[in-house]
């Protein structure tokens, strides 16, 4: 009898002990992630270069988890409408954000009033891609360098204007830096997105723009778009013909820009790894590769901890510029 109980007790410490990691395990908030579709936040219109990254990842990311990821346009403000619908949905994984590295350290330098802090109410995932803009004037400019479009600037101020993707973003803030090494009074013409600002520039509706190369590379081709000079530290591979701002005579000139994937604070630790191994995953795939390298991207794919460390340094970069530059944006 003893024998019989201790052996029942044995027994039943197994099952409990099998229950209890089969409940753990159920309980894991990654177990079943994801069981439902997943939405992706652009926070920029169709067309442009965040777009373009957004529909490109998505697609390798439905393949990953089994589970359509779904791109919702939502843009304004410089990608604060986009940030802030992102930072008040639920933490679980099922609703994730294409930030750029303007929104993280740009928007809150410029703008006055935030509706979110991107970097306290949002959570890394992965950097993804990185790229340079490239300077582009409407054809009809009677300038062909950058010391010609700065000698126009000089001649007649505050007639010259730039279009931009919209107030924050690295399109606008490289118009800026330009205005401020070269000493040069023009004006802004923010838009809703590089894809409608590109349309008017297209139109000789505005006079140049400092436009992400993936989404001015066709135009440029195609000759609508009169290109001058890129913005990296180093020519762009994609454009290698092109000096870059710093060589074209602009000293001290270098801006680029970077996007990257992000959820809501609070989002479970296991499901946000799972995302980055799933978007790592992803970024090496031969036909996203191809893809990216094709318009002009470079490609990332990094840790969490280490897009939470470029966003810093983005910040420290990035506030003296525009504090400098004087720009605001309500």
């Amino acid at each position: 009898m003893q024998r019989f109980v201790k052996r029942m007790a044995v027994l039943f410490g197994l099952v409990t002990a099998i229950s209890g990691a089969g409940i753990a395990q159920a309980q894991s908030p990654s177990a079943n992630f994801p069981s439902k579709p997943v939405r992706l936040i652009c926070p920029f219109p169709p067309g442009g270069a965040v777009d373009i990254a957004s529909r490109a990842i998505a697609v390798e990311l439905a393949k990953n988890l089994g589970q359509p990821v779904t791109v919702e346009n939502k843009p304004g403000a410089g990608g604060n409408i986009g940030g802030q619908e992102a930072s008040r949905a639920a933490p679980d994984g099922y609703t994730i954000f294409m930030t750029t590295s303007g929104i993280q350290a740009i928007n809150p330098a410029l703008y006055a009033k935030m509706p979110f802090d991107p970097n306290k109410d949002l959570a890394s995932v992965v950097a993804l891609v990185s790229l340079n803009n490239v300077l582009v004037l409407h054809p009809s400019i009677k300038a062909n360098t950058v010391q010609e479009v700065i000698a126009m600037a000089k001649a007649k101020p505050g007639e010259l204007n730039f279009a931009s993707s919209g107030s924050g973003t690295s399109i606008h803030m490289s118009g800026e830096m330009f205005k401020y090494l070269a000493g040069l009074n023009m004006v802004h013409i923010p838009y809703k997105g590089s894809a409608p600002a590109l349309v008017d520039l297209l139109a000789g509706q505005t006079m140049m723009m400092f436009d992400n190369i993936p989404s001015a590379i066709q135009h440029i081709k195609s000759g609508k778009l009169k290109a001058l000079a890129t913005t990296g530290a180093k020519r762009d591979p994609l454009l290698s013909d092109l000096p870059t701002m710093a060589e074209a005579g602009v000293a001290g000139y270098e801006s680029g820009v970077w996007f990257g994937l992000m959820v809501p604070a609070g989002t479970p630790k296991d499901i946000i790894a799972k995302l980055n191994a799933e978007a790592v995953k992803a970024t090496k795939s031969p036909d996203y590769v191809k893809r990216m390298n094709e318009l002009g991207y470079n490609i990332i794919g990094s840790t969490p901890d280490v897009m939470t460390e470029m966003s810093r340094a983005e910040v420290q970069r990035w506030v003296p510029i525009v504090r400098a530059s004087g720009a605001k944006a309500e």
